[in-house]
Order: structure tokens, then sequence, then C-alpha cells
């Protein structure tokens, strides 16, 4: 009898060789000279710090978005990456999410999202419209009538931008409820893992702006919302093992550098 977990984790893997073996294809080196660096440390180890850098710029897409798919089909009906909620507002939910934004910044209120977004759908459907074009959903995700839309960051989000992070939920529950007013609809941010591990995560820099509890998932508690139990470890494994898996290729890859002249 097949074993799901593995059977899971080599969905991911084949996920994770193909994002490296694209990136390797694909990939072009930085063009800025560092002739001290690269002197001292060699042109091969220079190559994987750039190819580093640049995988980092988009781990997000390549990497984190098809792995999310892959773990969130096992529990959602509809799964889907990169979409829009809607390209239309009611301009009563504009000046709604407008008055919360307010309310938060002078902390005349704290974060709710379940009451927030019961303001909006008061709002949502009536009166005057605007035409909008709201940041794309890194992942949605369907069960029945309820949906999640999830904006997946930076495991260090600048703290600046909770502001516009907390505008974009709203607004993306009050376009998606224009056209499906009877969806159940969550969105929230996910943050892939704790950079401070094995300390908290530092949530209160985020505490005057999200809901915590329903507008945040740091590390295990969102990989195991999407996939169900000990997905987080299922990932890490598969993660070591495709490194494991890959060394020699990845040596090889970078040993035409050092042979470059």
């Amino acid at each position: 009898m097949n074993n799901p977990i593995l059977l899971l984790k080599n969905k991911i893997k084949e996920k994770l060789r193909n994002a490296l073996r694209q990136k390797f294809a694909n990939y072009k080196s930085e063009s800025s000279f560092m002739p001290f660096h690269t002197r001292l440390l060699g042109k091969d180890r220079m190559a994987l710090y750039s190819f580093i850098q640049s995988l980092n710029k988009n781990f997000g897409t390549s990497i984190f978005e098809p792995v999310a798919e892959v773990l969130a089909l096992q529990h959602f009906d509809v799964v889907k990456r990169q979409v829009e909620a809607g390209n239309i507002i009611t301009k009563e939910a504009q000046r709604v999410i407008q008055d919360i934004m307010d309310s938060l910044e002078r902390a005349d209120s704290k974060p709710c999202k379940d009451l927030e977004i019961q303001r909006i759908l008061q709002v949502a459907q009536g009166g005057e419209v605007s035409k909008i074009k709201p940041t794309k959903i890194d992942l949605f995700l369907q069960k029945g009538d309820e949906v999640y839309l999830i904006d997946i960051k930076t495991a260090k989000p600048n703290k600046g931008g909770f502001k516009e992070f907390k505008r974009t939920l709203l607004t993306w529950v009050a376009s998606l409820a224009y056209n499906e007013p009877k969806l159940n609809i969550h969105s929230l941010i996910a943050i892939p893992y704790n950079p401070y591990e094995p300390k908290p995560y530092e949530r209160w820099t985020m505490a005057g702006m999200l809901d915590l509890d329903s507008e945040l998932k740091v590390a295990g508690e969102f990989w195991d919302f999407l996939g169900g139990d000990s997905s987080y470890e299922t990932l890490l494994e598969a993660f070591e093992e495709v490194g494991c898996e890959m060394r020699g290729e990845i040596d090889e890859y970078f040993k035409k550098f050092r042979l470059s002249h």
C-alpha cells in the first residue's frame, strides 16, 4: 500500500528539482564587478553567492508557491496561484476600508478581522463602484464556501509595509465579495519560516495592524494549515533530501565558473 506522506514528499521533491533546474537553465550571473571578493573567494563561490541572492529575490514565486500548491491540494477543493480578487469595489467599501485604516493608525481601535469583514460585507454590493487593480493573490484556496486569500511574504517583512499589507487584505475581501457575496472570505499574511528560531516570531511588530489570530500564519502554522499535521516537517525533510541528491549536480554547475577565465 502506498504511503501518502511518502507520495506527498516525492511530489514536493519533484517541484523543488524542477524549480532549481529551471533556475540553472535561465540564470545569468550578476554583472557587478567585485575584484577583491572574486580574487579572495574564487569565481565559483562568488557565482554561488550571486545565485543565492538571485534565488532569494523570487524564492516565493519559484519555490514557496509551487510547494504550497502541492500541500494545499491535499485538503482544498480549489487551489490557484497568482489570481485576481476582482477589479471592482464599491465606493462605500472603499470608505469603510479607509475608516478602518485611519482608526488602526491612530490606535483608536485594535484589529479585529471578523468585525472588519462584517463592516465591509455590509457595503460590498450596492451603490457607486470604482475600478481598481489590487495586488494579485499569491495563493487562493477554497473548500466549500470557505475561501482563503493568502499573501506570502518574506521572513522579515518591512515593519512600515504592514499598513499596505493590511489595506491589501481588506481590499481583496471587498473586491471578491462584490462578485461572490455568499462566500465566507478570509484574507491573511503567511510567513514561510521563522528567522528567529528557536525564539518566537516577533509578532509584536505587526500587532497594531494585523489581527494576529486571524490574519497571520508563520512557519509550521502556515504549512500545517495547508497540508495537515506534520506538513512542515515533511517539507523540511524534502528540502534536505533534494539538497543531498542534487549536490553533485549543483557542484558541477558552479564548477564551470571556477574553470572560466
